[in-house]
């Protein structure tokens, strides 16, 4: 059965018609042309296909198009902004965050997102306590982006990124 539906990808909307078990992941990449998302492992495991939505990062090879209707995406294609890169981007490109490149767009999603939960007070399974720590520490990155896997190994790169752009 096809739905009809909008989404708002990296500041655009888009009108489109979908099978109500299209992914989002899908949608984006097959029926918009978006390909910053990557197809990993299509099971949630690897993080290669996080993008924000709704300023929160979600994995969208697995959630359907539809749940998302109206949605507000952005994807890493779409941080930049008047010709300038997004701070997380720059930092990757400064530390050498990405060695392939496969991972990095949803890496770097994944960063900005984790900063503001970040920032909001989330814990994670590392955090003492329920409060977050006043600082994000080589272990609460690594927890915290523990969802994005890097083939490539550069996650000591990807770390100094992060902390790059949270001492801004």
């Amino acid at each position: 059965m096809d739905t009809p539906l909008t989404l708002h990808v990296d500041g655009r909307a888009h009108a489109l018609t979908v099978d109500t078990r299209t992914t989002l992941l899908d949608a984006l990449r097959d029926r918009l042309g978006v390909t910053a998302p990557k197809k990993g492992c299509d099971h949630g495991q690897c993080g290669a296909c996080t993008v924000l939505c709704d300023g929160r990062r979600i994995l969208t090879c697995l959630p359907l198009a539809v749940a998302h209707d109206g949605a507000r995406i952005t994807t890493a294609a779409g941080l930049a902004a008047d010709g300038e890169l997004h701070p997380m981007q720059q930092a990757f490109l400064d530390h050498d965050g990405f060695q392939c490149g496969f991972c990095t767009p949803g890496q770097i999603c994944s960063a900005i997102g984790m900063i503001e939960e970040f920032k909001a007070g989330d814990p994670s399974s590392v955090t003492p306590g329920l409060r977050a720590p006043a600082e994000l520490t080589d272990a609460e990155i690594s927890e915290r982006m523990s969802g994005n896997l890097c083939r490539c190994g550069a996650y000591q790169n990807i770390r100094a990124a992060v902390k790059q752009v949270t001492a801004q």
